[in-house]
């Protein structure tokens, strides 16, 4: 899929991506490999690798969710009490 810039827009960068990059990267650590390492290993491996990390950045994003979902609920019924 290819994106065209939209004119006189300012680029909008993804709030989660940095967080993503971050969990990527904890994962490959875990397994004792960084992005540079993956340059040099089989194309196979580096497949495999990132599929089990972006799955792995997916499922920690969702907790992150879930959790800030959970805590707004929290507040919200707190603040209907204070009523």
């Amino acid at each position: 899929m290819t994106t065209k810039p939209i004119k006189n827009t300012e680029p909008v960068e993804d709030r989660n991506a940095l967080l993503e990059k971050a969990l990527i990267e904890e994962y490959l650590h875990e397994k004792g490999y960084s992005h540079e390492d993956l340059k040099k290993l089989p194309a196979d491996l580096v497949e495999k690798l990132m599929k089990e990390a972006s799955q792995y950045a997916s499922l920690k994003m969702e907790e992150v969710a879930a959790r800030a979902h959970f805590i707004k609920d929290l507040h919200d019924d707190a603040s209907s009490l204070e009523k």
